[in-house]
């Protein structure tokens, strides 16, 4: 049980690294082959299968202009969850 406990925390900490290298790609104006935007392309293409089945459910929450993706924070509880209820 100690795996599965550890092998979760360090999905958190994977999300919570994922989380921030998007605001640093998307608003840091990185060229397409800065390895920072390497690592996130590598990040994303393991956190998008996770998040689009939630995307599809949970659409994008507007503010004016902007949309917030609330779909991490979601698997972000649930992972949450896993861990309370899991003898950890």
């Amino acid at each position: 049980m100690d795996i599965i406990c550890t092998i979760l925390r360090f999905f958190l900490y994977f999300m919570l690294a994922w989380i921030i290298l998007s605001y640093v790609a998307s608003y840091g104006r990185l060229p397409w082959g800065h390895p920072i935007r390497k690592v996130y392309d590598l990040m994303n293409r393991v956190m998008e299968p996770l998040l689009t089945p939630i995307r599809s459910v949970l659409k994008p929450v507007r503010f004016g202009g902007v949309a917030l993706d609330l779909s991490p924070l979601v698997i972000w509880a649930i992972v949450l969850i896993l861990l309370r209820v899991l003898p950890c």
